[in-house]
C-alpha cells in the first residue's frame, strides 16, 4: 500500500479507498485543478508486460472518451517512477452492494429509479461500442444526492486482454482470483456466454442489468451458491426464484426481468434503451394496475378462476384417459451436482487423469492429495464420504473394468489393478509416463506406457504386452485409448506429426483420422464420439460400425480442466450416461525462496503455472517453463524482476539445463516433431540447434563441470527410462545405465566424478549415486523413498524430496565416497513432479531453495461435477439420425 502523503507525479495520496484484483485505489489531490481524484494503481504485472500495457493503454484511451452523467469518468492513464495508474473521477457515496447489505431490498419505486439511471449509462456506452462486462452492485455507486454512477466501465476487458475460452479465466473471475468473496460476487452476475468463455456483446450487460435489478427488488442475488461452480451451474441451467420479488413489483417489470435473464442470448432483450423505456413506463403507470399477486383483479376474480379450473381439470381427466397409452415415456431429467473434497484435500489433476466413473454410474474414483499423500479414493454417488483405497499410494489415471469389479491405475512406473471391493494391488506391466488406458472385453487392457510410445495391449492378468499401433513419421506418442466394442476397434489420440483423434480396427493395422487437433476420445453407446478440444467437451454423431463421423460436432460442456503437458482432459462417463468432470481452473503458482529452516520469501514474479525451475550458475536468472495455453520456456531475471519468453518454436519447450558458463540452455522441444533435445543461447539470440538425434523422447538434466557432456534420460518402449550421456563436441551419445528398471533424472556432481539419479529397482523410487564414467561403486542415498535429487553446488551435500519433505544428505568424495544420514530440512505443500524432473532448484550458496508454491487459486482444485442422465441431453442436442 502507498502511504498518505506520497506523491505520484503531481498527485498527493490522501488515503486508501480499497484494493482488488484490478489494483489498489486511493483518494488523491490534484493540485493543478484543485480537486480530489481517484487513483487506481495497476498491478505490477502490467509494468513488466509491455504488450499487455500497450493493449491496456489502447482500451483506456477509448474508455476515457465516455462522457455521461451516470458514468464515472476515466481521465487517463499515467505513470510515475515505473508505477502505472489510472486517474479517475472520485465518486462519493456508497455502492449498491453496501446499500443492499445494510438494508436489504430497496423499495420498488426507488429501485426502479436507480435502474433507469443504470440503463441510461449502459445505453450511452453501448452506443459507443463499449461493454461493461462486469456490471454488479459493487460497481454502482449512489451519491448522497441520489445520483447513480456506474464504475469501472470496460475495465474488465482492458485488464484481461484477449478473450479466453476457459471460463475460470474469464475477465470477471481472473481479476480477483485470490479474493474468494469477490469471485463469488462477480460470478453471480456473469451471463451464460461469459461463464462459458464465449464472445460477448452488449447482451451480456443486459443479463447483468437484470441480475442487479432483481437484487435491488428482492434483496438477494438472482443466482446464489457456496462456490463458483455452484453459482455458474445455476447461471447456466436455472433461473431466479421469482417468488422472492415483492408483491408490488409491476407485471411490466417482471416481464422485463424475464427478458433480461434469458439463457439464450438470441431471446434476450437486446438494448438497454428498451429496458429504460419499460422502467419509465412502469414508473408512470397508474398505481392500481401495479400489483399482480395481491391486486384488486385477483381479489375480485378468484371464484371465477376456481370454477374455470375445476372444469378444465374435468376435461383434462377425460381426455387423459383416452390418450394415456399413446403418450411417450417422458425423458429423464438431467441433474447436476458438485462434489467438494474435504478441507485441505486437493485433486491430483494437473499432471495425469484423476477421475473415473464405474460403468453402472454408481461409483466414482478420484486421485487426491491428503496430508501430502497421493492416493485413489472411492465414493458411491449416494454416499456422503469417500474412502481411500489402500495400495494405491502415488497412483494416477484410474479406470474401471467393464464389470465394475476392478480398478486399473498406474503407480511407480507400473500398470496395476486392484479389486474395487478391497484387496491387494496386482502389477500387470511397465508404464513409465502413462497416457491413458481402456479395459477391452476382448483384448484385456489397451494402454499407452509412455509419452514416447505407441499403444500396447496386455492381458488383464498380466504378462508380456504387445504393440498395437505404430508411430508415424513425426509422431511422438499415442495416447488416451478407448475401446469401441461394437466394432472391435480402438480410438486414440496422437501427439506430434499430424495430431488428432484416430480410429483403428484391432488386427488390421489400418487407421483413419477422425478429428484433427483434438484429444481424449470416448465412445458413447448413444452413437456419439465425445472428445476434448481446447477446454471444451465436444460431441459428434458417430457410426460405430463404419467407424465414421456422420454429422457436425457440438460443444456439450465448456470449461473442462486440461492436462497440458500430456495433452489430456479431466472427464469420464458411464455406460448409463453419468458424466463426471473437473471444472477448469487457471493454475497459478508463485516462485518462492525457502530457507533451510522453511522460512519463505515470495518472489515478485507474476503468478503462472510454473514448472521445472533451473537457476543459472551465477544465481541471477531462472529458466522456468509455464504450462498454460502451451508449454514454453521463460527467463526470469532475479535482479530486475522481469519475465521474458525465450522464443523457440513448437508448442512444448521445457525441462532445461544451463551450461556451466550460463550462456546456453539445453531443453526439450517438439519444434521439429517428436520431443527431443535442443540448445539455445540464453539471451534468445541465434538459432536453436538440435543436440540429440535419437528417435526416443529424451529429457536433458545436467552438464558436466567442463560443459563437454550432457546427461539425459531417454524413454525406451522396452526398457523404460534409461540414462545416457551426450558428448557435445561430436554429438555422440553413449548409454550409461540401461536396465529393466526405470532410471531417470541423472545429475553430474560438481566435480564431475559422480552421477545422482533415481531408480525403481527396489519396487519404489529411491535416490542413488554411481561413479562416472564407471564402472564403479553405487550408493543408495534415500531409504524411505526419494525423488528429484539436486546437488549442493559445494559438492558436499545432496538434496532430494520424500513426499512433502525436503531431505539433505552429507556426502564426501575424499579420500573415498561416503554418505551421511538423511535429515529433513523442511516440509511444505510445494509443487512436485511424478519423478522425471526436479520441481525446485538450489541457490549457488546452497542456503536457499527455489520452490513452486500453489496459490489459493490452484489449491482450490477440489471440485468434481456430476451430471446424471447426461445422455438425455446428448441425444437431444446432437441427433444421430437413428
Amino acid at each position: 500500500m502507498i502511504a498518505a502523503g506520497t506523491k505520484l507525479g503531481p498527485y498527493e495520496i490522501l488515503s486508501a479507498i480499497g484494493a482488488g484484483g484490478m489494483g489498489e485505489v486511493y483518494q488523491a489531490h490534484d493540485p493543478k485543478l484543485g480537486r480530489d481524484v481517484a487513483i487506481k494503481v495497476l498491478p505490477e504485472a502490467f509494468a513488466h508486460d509491455p504488450e499487455r500495457l500497450t493493449r491496456f493503454q489502447r482500451e483506456a484511451k477509448m474508455l476515457a472518451a465516455l462522457n455521461h452523467s451516470n458514468i464515472a469518468t476515466i481521465y487517463g492513464l499515467e505513470h510515475s517512477d515505473g508505477t502505472q495508474y489510472l486517474l479517475m473521477e472520485l465518486v462519493s457515496g456508497e455502492t449498491l452492494a453496501d446499500r443492499i447489505r445494510r438494508e436489504g431490498a430497496v423499495p420498488v419505486e426507488e429501485a426502479l429509479k436507480i435502474a433507469v439511471q443504470i440503463a441510461e449509462a449502459l445505453e450511452a456506452a453501448h452506443e459507443k461500442g463499449i461493454i461493461h462486462r462486469d456490471l454488479k452492485p459493487a460497481n454502482v455507486k449512489l451519491t448522497p444526492e441520489g445520483k447513480v454512477k456506474v464504475l469501472d466501465f470496460g475495465l474488465a476487458k482492458a485488464f484481461a486482454g484477449e478473450t479466453n475460452s476457459d471460463p475460470s479465466n474469464s475477465p470477471t473471475l481472473s481479476m480477483a482470483a485470490t479474493m474468494h468473496g469477490v469471485i463469488l460476487g462477480t460470478a453471480a452476475y456473469m451471463s451464460p456466454e461469459q461463464a462459458r468463455g464465449k464472445a460477448v456483446d452488449k447482451r451480456t450487460d443486459t443479463w447483468a442489468f437484470g441480475c442487479v435489478l432483481y437484487e435491488l427488488l428482492a434483496g438477494k442475488q438472482a443466482f446464489q451458491g457456496e462456490t463458483v461452480t455452484d453459482i455458474l451451474a445455476r447461471v447456466l441451467q436455472g433461473e431466479p426464484d421469482w417468488q422472492l420479488l415483492p408483491r408490488a413489483t409491476p407485471l411490466q417489470i417482471r416481464n422485463l426481468l424475464r427478458r433480461c435473464l434469458q439463457t439464450d442470448k438470441a431471446l434476450r432483450l437486446r438494448d438497454a434503451g428498451d429496458a429504460r423505456i419499460e422502467i419509465q413506463e412502469a414508473l408512470t403507470a397508474p398505481t392500481d394496475q401495479v400489483p399482480i399477486d395481491g391486486g384488486r383483479w385477483l381479489r375480485w376474480s378468484w371464484q371465477r378462476v376456481a370454477l374455470f379450473s375445476l372444469a378444465a381439470v374435468a376435461l383434462l381427466a377425460l381426455g387423459g384417459i383416452a390418450v394415456w397409452n399413446l403418450k411417450p415415456a417422458p425423458a429423464k431429467a438431467v441433474s447436476r451436482t458438485v462434489i467438494t473434497l474435504p478441507p485441505g484435500d486437493r485433486l491430483a489433476a494437473l499432471d495425469y487423469p484423476a477421475i473415473a466413473v464405474s460403468p453402472d454410474g454408481i461409483k466414482l474414483a478420484y486421485v487426491a492429495f491428503h496430508a501430502g499423500t497421493r492416493q485413489i479414493y472411492l465414493r458411491s454417488l449416494d454416499d456422503l464420504e469417500a474412502n481411500p483405497i489402500a495400495g494405491t499410494e502415488g497412483a494416477n489415471t484410474p479406470f474401471f473394468s467393464p464389470d465394475g469389479q476392478w480398478l486399473g491405475f498406474f503407480a511407480g512406473g507400473k500398470l496395476k489393478k486392484i479389486p474395487v471391493s478391497g484387496g491387494t494391488a496386482q502389477t500387470l506391466g511397465n508404464a513409465v509416463i502413462p497416457m491413458g488406458a481402456t479395459w477391452s472385453r476382448k483384448n484385456g487392457i489397451i494402454f499407452s506406457p509412455s509419452n514416447g510410445s505407441s499403444l500396447e495391449q496386455i492381458s488383464d492378468s498380466g504378462g508380456t504386452s504387445q504393440r498395437l499401433t505404430s508411430l508415424d513419421k513425426g509422431e511422438s506418442s499415442h495416447g488416451w485409448p478407448q475401446s469401441v466394442t461394437e466394432s472391435n476397434a480402438v480410438l486414440f489420440a496422437t501427439i506430434g506429426g499430424n495430431p488428432g483423434i484416430y480410429v483403428q480396427p484391432l488386427g488390421s493395422g489400418e487407421r483413419r483420422i477422425l478429428v484433427p487437433g483434438s484429444t481424449s476420445p470416448r465412445y458413447a453407446t448413444t452413437g456419439h464420439l465425445i472428445y476434448a478440444q481446447g477446454g471444451n467437451l465436444m460431441a459428434a454423431p458417430f457410426d460405430s460400425r463404419r467407424l465414421r463421423i456422420t454429422g457436425s460436432a457440438v460443444p456439450m460442456v465448456e470449461g473442462i480442466l486440461r492436462i497440458p503437458v500430456i495433452s489430456g482432459a479431466q472427464y469420464d462417463f458411464s455406460s448409463t450416461g453419468s458424466l463426471v468432470y473437473i471444472p477448469a481452473v487457471q493454475a497459478a503458482e508463485q516462485l518462492v525462496w525457502v530457507s533451510r529452516n522453511g522460512a519463505e520469501q515470495v518472489l515478485p514474479a507474476p503468478a503462472h503455472a510454473y514448472v521445472y525451475p533451473r537457476i543459472s550458475p551465477d544465481g541471477r536468472r531462472v529458466a522456468v517453463s509455464i504450462a498454460e495455453v502451451d508449454l514454453q520456456l521463460w527467463i526470469y531475471d532475479l535482479t530486475r524482476d522481469t519475465l521474458t519468453k525465450l522464443a523457440f518454436g513448437g508448442d512444448q519447450n521445457y525441462t532445461s539445463a544451463w551450461t556451466p558458463d550460463g550462456k546456453r540452455l539445453a531443453l526439450m522441444s517438439n519444434k521439429e516433431g517428436p520431443l527431443n533435445i535442443f540448445w539455445q543461447s540464453a539471451d534468445g539470440s541465434g538459432q536453436p540447434e538440435r543436440l540429440a538425434t535419437n528417435e526416443n523422447t529424451s529429457i536433458p538434466r545436467s552438464f558436466s563441470p567442463d560443459g563437454q557432456l550432457l546427461t539425459y534420460a531417454s524413454v525406451n518402449p522396452t526398457t523404460g527410462y534409461d540414462i545416457w550421456v551426450l558428448r557435445i563436441s561430436d554429438r555422440q551419445a553413449k548409454p550409461f545405465l540401461i536396465t529393466p528398471s526405470n532410471e531417470s533424472v541423472p545429475s553430474f556432481s560438481p566435480d564431475g566424478h559422480w552421477l545422482a539419479y533415481i531408480s525403481d529397482e527396489s519396487g519404489r523410487y529411491e535416490v542413488y549415486v554411481q561413479s562416472y564414467p564407471g564402472p564403479g561403486a553405487k550408493y543408495q542415498i534415500s531409504n524411505e523413498g526419494g525423488t528429484e535429487p539436486v546437488w549442493n553446488p559445494s559438492g558436499k551435500e545432496l538434496f532430494y524430496r520424500s513426499g512433502e519433505k525436503m531431505m539433505a544428505v552429507d556426502v564426501s568424495s575424499q579420500p573415498n565416497f561416503s554418505v551421511g544420514k538423511a535429515k529433513m530440512l523442511f516440509q511444505g505443500t510445494y509443487l512436485r513432479t511424478p519423478f522425471t524432473y526436479p520441481q525446485y532448484d538450489v541457490s549457488p550458496d546452497g542456503q536457499r531453495f527455489l520452490m513452486i508454491k500453489p496459490t489459493e487459486q490452484s489449491s482450490s482444485l477440489n471440485q468434481i461435477v456430476i451430471v446424471q442422465d447426461w445422455f438425455e441431453e446428448l441425444k437431444r442436442r446432437v441427433p444421430t439420425g437413428k
